[in-house]
């Protein structure tokens, strides 16, 4: 049994996995989250086979792009972390994307007006003006974005107690975006219960999702991680909640 075993052998074995793309294959059997009820992918399906032109903003692996059944004429997709960006490109050949590499809060390097549809999901950040740039008149901005104080039970597990947390509210991201000349459509927002299973599964989900426990290392905060793993062995999974919320907004 994973949770059996001993703290030590289970974080060096997360340690040394990889966390490049944007899949979580990794902890099949080791941890869950419940997903979403609007079902982002298929959203996406959808609006991709009506459009002409698309973009993906940090697009991660390009896993969830891969999976666009009638992908547009025109589909490219933003990555900021080198890695991924040469997964991204192998993953998204078989839908005739380009992948176009970008630097962390820097512009979108398309001219105005380029797509009807742009899609993100869980962007580190959205840049509701450039958006609205790039955008045709007429076209759609559709996200599943992280909202505020997600997994914060896993992070004041790590971290300790937490004030309330000020930013990635969807009241937020809604007023941002009709201050940048956008119109919002629809808003959503999901509360998702998570568990993980062993001491593994959280140092490699912290590895990956970095802005849980920003800078973490295992070595830094190794006292915490014991302390996690004991309480996982005395009282089985540790539950956490993922926020969530969708967006959907056109430039009129």
């Amino acid at each position: 049994m994973i949770a059996e075993r001993d703290a030590e052998d289970l974080i060096a074995e997360a340690a040394a996995a990889p966390v490049d793309g944007w899949g979580f294959d990794w902890l099949a059997g080791r941890a869950t989250e419940e997903r979403p009820p609007w079902g982002y992918a298929q959203l996406v399906a959808d609006r991709m086979a009506r459009a002409d032109a698309a973009l993906d903003v940090d697009t991660g692996g390009g896993e969830v792009l891969a999976e666009v059944p009638r992908p547009p004429k025109l589909l490219t997709a933003t990555e900021a972390w080198p890695p991924n960006v040469e997964v991204a490109r192998r993953t998204l050949r078989r839908v005739g994307a380009s992948v176009v590499a970008v630097a962390p809060d820097g512009p979108l390097p398309f001219r105005d007006a380029s797509f009807d549809l742009v899609v993100s999901r869980h962007p580190v950040r959205t840049d509701w003006v450039q958006t609205a740039r790039v955008l045709r008149p007429g076209g759609t901005y559709l996200s599943q974005q992280i909202g505020a104080g997600t997994m914060r039970e896993l992070s004041e597990a790590i971290l300790g107690p937490l004030p309330p947390p000020a930013q990635q509210h969807p009241e937020q991201a809604a007023a941002a975006a009709e201050a940048a000349g956008l119109r919002v459509i629809d808003l959503r927002r999901a509360t998702l219960r998570a568990t993980f299973c062993d001491i593994g599964a959280v140092v490699w989900f912290l590895r990956k999702v970095i802005w849980t426990v920003p800078g973490f290392t295992v070595d830094r905060y190794r006292a915490p991680l014991g302390e996690l793993h004991r309480r996982i062995a005395d009282e089985g999974p540790f539950v956490a909640h993922a926020q969530r919320f969708l967006i959907e907004a056109i430039r009129p």
